[in-house]
């Protein structure tokens, strides 16, 4: 399975960002899927993360800005960010779990993220 992120870039404060991540893999049943983040010399943490059933998490520090949804057919998870904050800079990381057909296993993917910077 591969996890292809896009729509990072650099935004003023207040600004908004749509942030996209494809998976492939017509075997691989996804079950959640979503967004961590890491800004420099800090650990990385969960951003938001939305379940096969459409249930979601979201970090304290982005509810109410950030809203994440999935389209299923397409494989594919979006994070939209709004009020964008500088505190919000880093390295932002799509992460999908999930089985294959006949196998019993969990499996975890990381994708190979994608740079978001909020200027002050």
């Amino acid at each position: 399975v591969q996890l292809q992120a896009s729509g990072g870039g650099l935004v003023q404060a207040g600004g908004s960002l749509r942030l996209s991540c494809a998976a492939s893999g017509s075997t691989f049943s996804i079950n959640t899927i979503g967004w961590y983040r890491q800004a420099p010399g800090k650990q990385r943490e969960l951003v938001a993360t939305i379940s096969s059933g459409g249930s979601t998490k979201y970090a304290d520090s982005v509810k109410g800005r950030f809203t994440i949804s999935r389209d299923n057919a397409k494989n594919t998870v979006y994070l939209q960010m709004n009020s964008l904050k500088p505190e919000d800079t880093a390295v932002y990381y799509c992460n999908a779990d999930g089985v294959y057909q006949a196998d019993p296993l969990m499996y975890d993917y990381w994708g190979q993220g994608t740079q978001v910077t909020v200027s002050s």
